[in-house]
């Protein structure tokens, strides 16, 4: 593998379907996608930079996760796309459409995430917390000097508090989240939380389905009616029992959501 690629699982036959990981969870966090939909689908999921077995083979930031993500597309001359990004996935992906277009795309799935995670004079609709630049710089600090108190308090933070998450479905979070190294997830969430794609959605022409859930600890309904108000082919998908992790929480109907759009 050299320097500039992405570890890729590559795996099923028919039309792409290509998934793309959140912060400090690498690929295998959607295996119940893949073990379910590449009977139906070609099923691409990469670790991105920082993360499993890519770690730092890609320089770490949204930026080049998105040409090594697209580079892998086009070398393997891939079109007619569902991709779906999870939380900074989501932003990557958002990165490949500002750079290189959207012509090897036919749909775009968005899990539970915000064009900018950072709230700011002009901007309300990040992350539920408040988190604002100045908060950030201190959150960047954290990531490394107090990792060990972290995996589980993200681990608990991706799923609905008012739902029964299955036991191993958290442990195999926290597990995952634990093995990964702080000094190689820094620069990524600094990366990740310097990004803004409002235009970027504002000016998109393909359709775009948000995967929302409903009790979510860090985006809100602000995000959902700013996709409406702004999203030119918008549509919203409430996953009433989830949180941040809807493809983890209700599985079936995330799927079902995924396979549909496989078979349009």
């Amino acid at each position: 593998m050299s320097k500039n690629q992405l570890h890729i699982r590559d795996e099923g036959r028919g039309r792409p379907l290509v998934l793309v990981h959140g912060w400090s969870c690498p690929g295998q966090f959607f295996c119940h996608q893949v073990e379910q939909l590449k009977a139906h689908a070609r099923c691409i999921t990469p670790d991105l930079p920082g993360h499993g077995k890519t770690c730092d083979l890609v320089p770490l930031s949204i930026e080049a996760s998105a040409d090594a993500l697209y580079g892998y597309l086009r070398d393997q001359d891939l079109s007619d796309i569902v991709v779906c990004g999870w939380s900074m996935g989501a932003l990557v992906v958002y990165s490949m459409l500002e750079r290189y277009g959207g012509d090897r795309f036919s749909a775009v799935v968005a899990i539970d995430m915000s064009p900018k995670v950072l709230n700011t004079l002009d901007w309300s609709n990040g992350t539920l917390s408040g988190l604002t630049p100045e908060l950030n710089t201190h959150f960047l600090e954290a990531i490394v000097a107090d990792w060990p108190k972290l995996p589980s308090r993200i681990a608990r933070r991706l799923f609905a508090e008012n739902e029964r998450t299955n036991p191993g479905t958290l442990d195999f979070a926290r597990n995952e989240i634990a093995k990964a190294d702080p000094q190689l997830l820094q620069p990524m969430w600094k990366s990740l939380t310097a990004q803004d794609f409002r235009q970027t959605l504002k000016t998109l022409k393909l359709p775009f389905h948000l995967a929302a859930g409903l009790q979510s600890f860090l985006y809100g309904q602000g995000v959902h009616r700013w996709h409406e108000e702004n999203v030119a082919d918008f549509h919203l998908h409430g996953f009433e029992r989830s949180g941040h992790a809807p493809h983890l929480e209700e599985p079936e109907k995330f799927n079902e959501l995924l396979l549909t759009l496989i078979r349009q």
